[in-house]
């Protein structure tokens, strides 16, 4: 395995970053540093026997440079003003070195960096890397100094090629122990990396970086690496790689973890663990930390007793897309020529407080500008202005539309074997798009969310209870009105205190036949469906259906009946954002005619309401 020269220390920093740290301190305390308890203890005798080791981490960037919503055209914000992109992290990642100067630091990635982000599509697919372009994230990636990189289960989604070209672009390692050769079993990207660092006494401290992947990508990009590789369990390969790692003379050995903390899968048990990594640090010895990624959760600390010797392992996780930069501190103490881990803390730092770094900013800022512009350029064109602003009481065309793209896009994958349904919800009453030039953002608008499209397999007396499920939206009401939708929308409940959210409010559609279906909404909750038919005649309660349904909803996402434990028919990762905007391009007109219908009505008594 190939080694870096060993690092003298202090690790020193590019100009742009010495001019961004003259307030460094203040920088870190704004966003939330805390020192260690038990900071690297100086004098005479202390820095022989004692050090510290800080791995600083980030993971599942999605392409996020700057502090921008290329959707909104606007900075991004959230409930809680959290700020993304790289470019700020960058300032965090430069302050800690310097707060660290004269101690071993390493920068690491847990994975899901080239795909998330407009600027990122860009990229791969309309000025591809492939082609000679330069990608935004190896641009800024390379000036904060990464030392290594786990690879992600979206960094598979453009290809290998593409992911090669990346690769190519980088000044430091993308691992993966995981990712192996379909016929040799061998890996196919460097498993782990060795790092040295030499301290001003005592020997050199050798750090070894394991790089794991995420097995689900077999299923999620089997188009990409079916027959050239292949995605054995975390566990397994962790284990076989550890032990050569320590023969090596790893004195510290750290995994950088594309898996997430809380053991599970989403595609149930037909391939290793998808969320391994604290399955990792306990059945596997020798692991001192794991930098944990792919769950978008934030972990500031947690430990995880490994079974067979009796250690803790530090897990930190830090918040997707830029949020939180992970800081773990390793105190090292000499042992038989050598170092050992004594304790291990870890904390997550917000970028929201702090600018972004300059010379990263600016190394990107062509790109962005350029992808803003394209963001805002027309894609396509409307036969008719379409609006979601009724979507919430009756069946509107540009509803139909969203469930048109998903229902064509899992026939298309599952051969068509079963007749397929579609379910989505009205995310944005504001979107709509107007009667002539669609641009890329009116299409995003209409899609809000980072959601992933599915197909799984239902019954028809499963349809009905998922339609039943859904109609608690609507307040119970008598006579035919007319009502507000105030008045018959978002009801309140025992899991919606506050209203049941339009989102929570799915409307089911079929693609080569008519779903159609009345909510009685006279009628209590778990009565309201009536007259469920598809091509005109009545469901059967064992009648076999595909159905297009959303990564959010299909993982108990709002507590809709079946859907979780349905099999699973088509699982790619493909966003459905991306999806709708690509059908656009490729098709150039959307034309209400090819896919609107008026499947559903609410209805009182079985007659029709006005709701005004």
């Amino acid at each position: 395995m190939p080694q870096r020269p060993a690092l003298p220390l202090p690790v020193s920093l590019p100009p742009s970053s010495r001019r961004t740290l003259l307030a460094g301190a203040a920088a870190l305390a704004a966003a939330g540093y805390a020192a260690p308890a038990e900071a690297h203890r100086g004098g005479a005798h202390g820095h022989d026997r004692r050090t510290r080791l800080t791995v600083l981490g980030t993971t599942d960037l999605h392409g996020n440079v700057f502090n921008w919503d290329y959707f909104k055209n606007a900075e991004f914000d959230n409930s809680t003003h959290d700020d993304i992109g790289v470019a700020k992290v960058a300032t965090l990642v430069a302050a800690m070195r310097q707060e660290r100067r004269g101690e071993p630091t390493l920068l690491l990635d847990a994975g899901d960096t080239i795909q998330g982000t407009p600027l990122a599509y860009y990229y791969a697919r309309v000025d591809p890397i492939t082609e000679g372009s330069k990608h935004p994230m190896a641009l800024a990636m390379n000036l904060m100094d990464y030392d290594a990189a786990a690879l992600g289960n979206h960094e598979f989604n453009y290809g290998i090629d593409t992911l090669r070209a990346y690769e190519e672009q980088l000044n430091f390692p993308l691992l993966g122990a995981n990712a192996v050769d379909a016929v040799t079993k061998r890996p196919v990207f460097p498993p782990y990396v060795v790092r040295t660092f030499k301290p001003r006494h005592g020997p050199r401290i050798t750090v070894g970086i394991l790089g794991l992947t995420n097995p689900g990508i077999a299923i999620w990009d089997k188009a990409n690496v079916e027959g050239r590789m292949e995605f054995p369990g975390l566990v397994e390969q962790a284990a076989k790689y550890v032990p050569e790692m320590k023969r090596r003379g790893c004195d510290v050995v750290i995994v950088s973890a594309h898996s997430g903390a809380d053991t599970s899968s989403s595609y149930g048990d037909a391939l290793p663990p998808e969320n391994a990594a604290s399955l990792v640090a306990a059945e596997v010895p020798g692991i001192d930390a794991i930098l944990v990624g792919h769950a978008h959760k934030e972990i500031a600390q947690r430990y995880v007793r490994n079974t067979r010797t009796g250690r803790d392992v530090l897990l930190c996780e830090p918040l997707y897309w830029g949020m939180r930069l992970a800081v773990m501190d390793l105190q090292l103490e000499r042992d038989r020529g050598g170092w050992r881990v004594e304790r291990a803390t870890s904390q997550t730092l917000n970028s929201n407080l702090v600018a972004e770094r300059r010379d990263v900013a600016a190394a990107v800022r062509r790109q962005h500008d350029l992808v803003v512009a394209y963001v805002n350029s027309v894609i396509g064109t409307s036969a008719a202005a379409l609006s979601a602003a009724r979507a919430v009481v009756e069946d509107v065309p540009i509803i139909d539309f969203v469930q048109y793209v998903q229902a064509d896009a899992v026939k298309t994958a599952t051969g068509g074997s079963l007749p397929v349904l579609s379910i989505a919800a009205p995310f944005n009453r504001s979107a709509s798009f107007p009667s002539g030039e669609v641009t890329y953002r009116d299409v995003a608008g209409l899609y809000i969310y980072d959601n992933t499209l599915l197909g799984i397999q239902v019954t028809g007396a499963q349809v009905k209870d998922y339609l039943e499920f859904s109609a608690r939206y609507f307040q119970q009401v008598s006579g035919t009105g007319p009502f507000t939708m105030d008045q018959v929308t978002n009801a309140v409940t025992e899991t919606a205190p506050n209203g049941t959210p339009d989102y929570n409010f799915d409307s089911v559609a079929g693609l080569d036949a008519d779903l159609t279906y009345d909510i009685d909404i006279a009628q209590p909750v778990g009565s309201r469906i009536v007259d469920l038919a598809y091509g005109g005649v009545p469901v059967a309660a064992d009648q076999q259906f595909a159905l297009a349904i959303n990564n959010y909803r299909q993982s108990g996402g709002g507590g809709f009946p079946h859907v979780a434990t349905a099999p699973v028919l088509y699982n790619a990762q493909v966003e459905i954002r991306q999806l709708l905007i690509d059908w656009v391009t490729a098709n150039g007109a959307i034309d209400p005619a090819q896919f609107a219908s008026t499947d559903w009505r609410l209805t009182s008594g079985g007659q029709p309401i006005t709701v005004t």
